[in-house]
């Protein structure tokens, strides 16, 4: 067995700690985002421009839990087997599951909107086309730092990758600042005007047909703790943050696809019916949207 060097401020305990919280996060994610896929493609009735958008939202949180997942088994190694540029693409590929998940989210938000306060309908040509520039975006974004503006580089337990906030140089700052603005900014003002919305519609028919604070929360409960952290980096020195707390934060964030597959698939009344259907065999009959008076 070929020898290594535990990174700094780690010990084997906590090489084994983060890898299992990798592994559990990531197995559990895969588990519930795959039933969620599986679902669609073969339950013909949940095949709709809505729930198109919950599955592209599932297949972006499929890739972040494979590359937690990557990040698991090279903890347990206690190094990186596949190089510097192994790195590289291993950034690269969770940044777009990143982008991809954070804009799907805005984009259920918007859906959700009009299914319940403007009654629009939905077509395949606009869920299509909005998918479609959604993952064009999110691949150009994080293509972005392979062309020199920002650096993919370790996270500080070296078993993983994502970009390099210590530097805290002018094109991490210009490059993170950027993707504060669309990435997260806009996708959180987008769902909290939709979602605020959709509530005042609920309290007006009297029927509140699910948690209209919980997906706005629960994005900014996984992802805020790590965006603070490189905004942080962005004007201060992030190195004197412990590194222990530095993969905290990016491990707390891994768990998003979790939350989403509960909170989109699993507690969606228009999207569980299917999952339902696909692991029962058992219909559920759609339910019907009230008008408001």
């Amino acid at each position: 067995m070929a020898a290594y060097t535990l990174p700094e401020g780690f010990t084997e305990f906590d090489m084994f700690t983060f890898g299992t919280a990798l592994l559990v996060g990531g197995l559990l994610g895969f588990f519930l985002n795959a039933i969620s896929i599986v679902s669609f493609l073969t339950v013909k009735e949940m095949r709709n421009p809505s729930n198109f958008f919950v599955f592209n939202l599932a297949v972006a949180d499929l890739c972040l839990n494979i590359n937690g997942l990557t990040a698991a088994y090279a903890s347990y190694l206690r190094y990186w087997p596949f190089g510097q540029d192994g790195c590289g693409y291993h950034g690269f590929q969770g940044m777009i599951a990143v982008l991809a998940s954070i804009s799907f989210m805005a984009a259920i938000a918007w859906d959700r909107y009009h299914q319940y306060c403007t009654r629009q309908k939905l077509f395949w040509s606009t869920t299509l086309t909005m998918s479609g520039i959604i993952w064009i975006l999110s691949i150009f974004w994080a293509a972005v730092p392979l062309m020199g503006w920002g650096v993919y580089d370790f996270e500080p337990m070296r078993t993983c990758c994502t970009l390099d906030y210590t530097r805290g140089d002018r094109d991490y700052v210009t490059y993170m600042l950027t993707l504060v603005l669309l990435y997260l900014m806009f996708p959180a003002i987008t769902m909290l005007s939709c979602y605020d919305a959709i509530y005042k519609h609920f309290k007006k028919i009297h029927h509140h047909r699910f948690n209209t604070n919980m997906p706005l929360r629960v994005m900014l409960m996984c992802w805020g703790p790590y965006v603070l952290m490189c905004i942080y980096a962005c004007f201060e020195n992030v190195k004197v943050v412990s590194p222990k707390l530095r993969m905290v934060l990016p491990v707390v964030a891994k768990t998003n696809p979790i939350f989403n597959a509960l909170l989109y698939s699993f507690g969606n009344e228009f999207y569980r019916g299917g999952v339902w259907h696909f692991l029962t065999g058992q219909k559920i009959v759609d339910p019907v949207i009230k008008k408001s008076k």
